[in-house]
């Protein structure tokens, strides 16, 4: 059975960093896709980044966020890492790591998320900013 977990959350305070990390078990084979969501309180969960854990190739949903997340991995025991930094108020949100075998990426560049049972997801780690 998949699961993803996910860690790395908590409070910062504005301008820091905080480094998310998602581990995939129960794959035969990796997963094609991994990336990661986010959901604010009252707001529909959104793209943030993604990768090709085959090619290494990322996906931001905005160019402002890729000059402030990277999105890594560790091929080795399916990990998939954020590292988010200069984090301000409006990063404030649940994170959520998803895995697929097609067509996460694309969700992620419209700055959509997928159906819940699309792909796999993870239980969510909660980032917290505050000025």
């Amino acid at each position: 059975q998949v699961q993803l977990v996910e860690s790395g959350g908590g409070s910062v305070q504005e301008g820091g960093s905080l480094r998310l990390s998602c581990a995939a078990t129960g794959y035969t084979n990796s997963p094609n896709y991994m990336g990661w969501f986010r959901q604010a309180p009252g707001k529909e969960r959104e793209g943030v980044a993604c990768i090709s854990t085959h090619t290494g190739s990322t996906y931001y949903a905005s160019s402002e966020q890729q000059g402030r997340f990277i999105i890594s991995q560790n091929n080795a025991n399916n990990t998939v890492f954020l590292q988010m930094n200069r984090l301000t108020t409006e990063d404030t949100a649940m994170y959520y790591c998803a895995s697929a075998n097609y067509g996460l990426c694309t969700w992620v560049l419209r700055g959509a998320a997928p159906p819940v049972d699309f792909g796999h997801w993870g239980q969510g780690t909660q980032v917290t900013v505050y000025s």
